[in-house]
């Protein structure tokens, strides 16, 4: 993995490792592109942190990104989606592709639906307009405050009965991850709520697909991803171990 950043890169910004699945899944659409990750392993979860706290920390990293001349940014992260995206679009001319849970489909699978979110994202007016417009009546947002804190410091050795104790005890026949940090654990939720889970990874990526346009040069002797902040190590790390285990 490289530490030098490539010309014309698309960077991503997540506040620890749960954008390295959306980055993942970019990467496999997108051949053609370089990427690097920014993240701040230090302040996650950013869910938990107050509205001038995130806009401070994302408009600090998109500076920084900013001097790469990105072709594209990309925020991996919902509470930063939820609570900044807009003033990020104003403040930078490149294009700002952010992420958001999946109500939509979860919503239309039927029954009762579950958003679990950071409570940043549970609170943000974002998720409950896109409650209102896609979940269809049935739909309830429940906040998790310490769930993405625990798999961000036990990626590497997660205990599921302690998963258990995080999560709220509801019946559902689905449930939508609000949190790029939950999909890691995404059988596991699956498992405790004996329904499916959602999760915006696939639709983001092929938003961000649609938004870069076509390309003629969909092959590349070889991709360069860049992990340029936070916590490189152990995001390599788990990035490395995503695309050696791609299905």
């Amino acid at each position: 993995m490289e530490k030098s950043c490539p010309p014309s890169v698309v960077c991503f910004f997540d506040s620890g490792i749960g954008g390295l699945n959306l980055l993942n899944a970019c990467a496999r659409l997108r051949p053609d592109c370089d990427f690097a990750y920014f993240s701040d392993n230090d302040n996650v979860p950013y869910g938990n942190l107050s509205h001038d706290k995130i806009l401070s920390l994302a408009m600090g990293f998109f500076g920084k990104m900013a001097r790469l001349s990105p072709r594209a940014c990309v925020v991996a992260c919902n509470t930063v989606t939820a609570e900044c995206i807009d003033k990020l679009r104003q403040q930078f001319e490149f294009p700002i592709i952010g992420i958001q849970p999946a109500v939509k489909p979860a919503a239309a699978f039927g029954g009762r639906c579950i958003v679990l979110a950071t409570p940043a994202t549970a609170a943000s007016k974002s998720l409950s307009s896109l409650v209102e417009r896609y979940g269809r009546g049935n739909t309830e947002v429940i906040a998790c405050p310490e769930l993405a804190s625990y798999i961000e410091k036990n990626i590497f050795s997660p205990d599921k009965r302690r998963i258990f104790g995080l999560l709220p005890r509801v019946k559902a026949q689905a449930i939508v991850l609000g949190c790029t940090h939950y999909t890691y654990i995404k059988k596991t939720i699956e498992e405790f709520y004996n329904c499916p889970t959602f999760d915006g990874t696939a639709g983001t990526a092929a938003h961000f697909d649609k938004i870069l346009g076509k390309s003629d040069h969909l092959t590349h002797t070889y991709q360069k991803i860049s992990f340029l902040s936070g916590n490189i190590a152990v995001n390599s790390r788990i990035y490395r171990f995503l695309t050696e285990n791609r299905t």
